[in-house]
């Protein structure tokens, strides 16, 4: 697909560990009603979760049984990440702005809500699995003048240059206890740019709008 000179510059944010802190919050609740303690070494999230009583690894269905659990009773949780809820606010002025979250489909509208509580009024899109396919759909259906394209993890920005090379990637994860050991977007060359602060991020988008109007 090739960019409409007409259109609306568009841009298709992650949810978690970008606009809202997941793992500290899931790492709490495993914490205090599941006997599982977390800890992240390195960038491998199947060791992270063991059980309190043998320090065993959680096996790998276990993990998506917590993970669908705490999606399905404890999203309240989350808080947003300093900044993302205005800078998403003041993108707005300048491009559409949709959400591209890994969730199963019948949890839309729980995130929608989700986000809508704390200030995002934007729509979302859920997805499993890379993301280059999802965005591909999405600016088909847009049609936009440029876009721009947010998520924390390298994977999906690998997805979208193989599938969309054409849109801008930003590599971002405000989560300050996970940033450092996921592979970076921008030094696999996934990635456009590597910024983890909304307050360094919004001057950057920005920036790339104006270039592309």
């Amino acid at each position: 697909m090739t960019y409409n000179p007409d259109g609306r510059p568009l841009i298709i944010s992650d949810c978690d560990e970008v606009l809202l802190f997941m793992v500290e919050p899931f790492k709490q609740w495993l914490d205090e009603t599941q006997d599982i303690a977390f800890h992240l070494e390195g960038n491998d999230f199947s060791n992270a979760l063991r059980d309190k009583a043998t320090g065993e690894p959680v096996e790998q269905k276990e993990i998506w049984r917590l993970l669908n659990g705490f999606f399905d009773t404890e999203m309240g949780r989350q808080e947003p990440i300093p900044g993302a809820v205005e800078a998403l606010t003041a993108l707005m002025d300048h491009a559409d702005v949709v959400i591209l979250t890994n969730l199963l489909d019948e949890r839309r509208e729980t995130r929608a809500a989700q986000l809508q509580a704390v200030g995002i009024e934007a729509k979302v899109y859920t997805n499993q699995g890379p993301k280059g396919p999802a965005i591909a759909a999405i600016l088909e259906e847009y049609k936009p003048s440029h876009a721009i394209f947010i998520d924390d993890l390298a994977q999906h920005h690998g997805s979208a240059k193989e599938e969309v090379p054409h849109v801008t990637r930003l590599h971002l994860c405000g989560e300050p206890s996970l940033a450092p050991h996921i592979t970076c977007g921008e030094k696999a060359g996934h990635a456009h740019a590597r910024i983890d602060s909304w307050d360094e991020a919004l001057p950057w988008i920005m920036s790339r709008l104006e270039e592309a109007a």
